[in-house]
């Protein structure tokens, strides 16, 4: 057999990494080159139709099931493929990044599903791309473990039918992966980066474990974009051999443009197809960003204040439960993110319920399934969908007829009586900043006040700072939100930090750059779509 052509991808601006040979193979740099050949075209044009339909959402503050798509909606005949046994018991799902440590503790849970992030959980360094996917193979082969250098604690993977099931969560289709260029010197989506290394090395290896190369879909806005990904996972499939339909893709509805698509996006993908789920944070993003220009009615209060039993957010949840199973589709609830301390147990026991009742409310409500952010909550989740499903797999035969839901509710904000306080704003911008600092050290997912952030909370935080801003909030305490009121909090809270840290260590962070970077975000004229694309050009490695 002759050796494979070399890739036309070029590795740029990148320090060699361990074992990076075992992940940039020949092969698998010309599987990605390909998909880059044929895909990125398209992402691009969907990416130009999202400002075109922004534009859109900016002239008429309203948006509409789409008349164009009726048919669908109205046919009951389709389904998605049946769920394949790895997938068809999700009630509890733990998600993190996809550093050694993680893989092995996420793998070892007791959940039924690890979301394997390197999207929102996981800052894009180059050596997170690589490692992230060299863990994965290491732990297919078993050859993974992971010895920790504070504690000396070693971990290891329990025993092949202990292990949650995989499901692996690419970047959005608006980040780009600038370490991997192309003969024109453009980079390669992250999307198709994370998905084609990963699906290269273990798709095969996958089904001889009895499961398979299962997807998270972030940041989708469309059934367009879930189109292209059906396209990938087409093309994919036959490239490596496999048989259609291995792939299983589930989609977080965590756009509100996404919310009505629901089931244009199943359709879709509906040979691929194994579920939604209701993300909070990146939705209200959204909300903020979609309807910024919408004025007063369109104001969101304290991101805190938003809980799941909003009248405009229980609209989504419900329609994304009955959409689910009409067509066949696991619905998977969303993030318990409250990180257990090892220190004060009073306020373990508040959260503790707060998470129960949360958990309790989606089985009720007919989720399949639900999300936590560490293996302690495992237990505390597994109990509420226990009690409801209990020897049930899952709950797709509860078709929850009874949900109505109208265009109008789903953006229903001004239905809430809360209203922005000063108490949010040094919240959104304390968050922002730690959230910020960590990233650009390389970090992802970061506990911050007992409660695991990701990017997506970066996103609301500096959102609705923006938004405020521009809607001349006045809080609580009678001052009206004005730039000048955000640079004083945050000038107030790096002092507050440089104090609690000390000089030496304040100085060795990213601090002042955070600082800078969430008030340009909150503060411009223009919004910036994403944090992250101004994030990455500041991100070392």
């Amino acid at each position: 057999m002759s050796a494979p052509a070399p890739s036309p991808l070029a590795i740029v601006d990148a320090e060699p990494l361990p074992r990076q040979e075992e992940v940039l193979t020949d092969t698998a740099l010309a599987f990605v080159a390909e998909l880059h050949r044929r895909f990125t075209p398209r992402r691009d044009e969907l990416l130009a139709r999202r400002a075109e339909r922004r534009a859109e959402i900016a002239r008429t503050s309203a948006l509409d099931f789409p008349p164009e798509t009726a048919a669908i909606r109205a046919d009951d005949s389709w389904k998605v493929a049946p769920a394949p046994p790895a997938l068809e018991d999700r009630r509890v799902e733990i998600t993190g990044p996809t550093d050694r440590k993680m893989t092995v503790n996420a793998l070892n849970s007791g959940a039924k599903v690890w979301l394997a992030d390197f999207e929102d959980a996981s800052a894009p360094t180059w050596e997170n791309v690589v490692t992230g996917q060299l863990n994965l193979i290491d732990a297919y082969t078993r050859t993974i473990d992971f010895t920790d250098p504070g504690s000396g604690k070693s971990y290891a993977l329990r025993p092949e039918e202990e292990l949650a099931t995989v499901v692996t969560r690419p970047r959005g289709w608006h980040l780009d992966e600038r370490h991997l260029t192309d003969p024109d010197g453009t980079p390669v989506p992250g999307a198709l980066v994370d998905f084609g290394l990963y699906f290269f090395h273990n798709a095969k290896r996958l089904i001889d474990l009895g499961k398979g190369p299962y997807f998270y879909l972030p940041k989708t806005e469309s059934h367009l974009e879930a189109g292209l990904w059906n396209d990938v996972f087409v093309f994919a499939q036959d490239y490596l051999g496999i048989p259609q339909g291995t792939v299983r893709a589930t989609v977080l509805i965590e756009t509100i443009t996404a919310a009505y698509e629901m089931e244009e996006i199943l359709y879709e993908l509906r040979d691929h197809a194994s579920g939604l789920n209701a993300g909070r944070w990146d939705y209200l993003f959204s909300i903020v960003k979609n309807f910024r220009d919408g004025g007063e009615k369109f104001v969101l209060p304290d991101r805190n204040a938003v809980t799941m039993t909003a009248s405009f957010m229980r609209a989504y949840t419900e329609l994304l439960v009955r959409t689910c199973h009409k067509r066949g589709a696991h619905a998977i609830g969303g993030m318990a993110a409250f990180i257990p301390s090892r220190r004060d147990a009073e306020v373990n026991k508040v959260a503790f319920e707060k998470v129960r009742a949360d958990k309790d409310r989606e089985a009720n409500d007919g989720f399949d399934g639900s999300w936590v952010a560490h293996p302690d909550l495992v237990p505390v989740a597994m109990e509420s969908f226990d009690r409801v499903l209990g020897d049930r797999p899952n709950q797709k035969d509860r078709l929850r007829e009874d949900v109505d839901v109208k265009a109008a509710d789903l953006i229903a904000v001004d239905s809430l009586d809360a209203r922005p306080t000063y108490a949010g704003l040094v919240n959104a911008v304390q968050v922002g900043i730690r959230y910020i600092e960590a990233w650009l050290r390389g970090l992802g997912a970061v506990a911050i006040f007992n409660l695991m952030e990701d990017a997506a909370t970066a996103e609301i935080s500096r959102s609705q700072i923006w938004q405020w801003i521009n809607a001349g909030v006045v809080l609580d305490n009678g001052e009206r939100v004005t730039a000048e009121l955000a640079r004083k909090v945050a000038a107030e809270e790096l002092a507050g930090i440089r104090a609690e840290a000390g000089e030496e260590a304040f100085a060795a962070g990213n601090w002042q750059q955070a600082h800078d970077l969430l008030l340009k975000v909150a503060l411009d004229e223009d919004y910036a779509d994403f944090l992250t694309l101004p994030a990455y050009e500041q991100l070392k490695g």
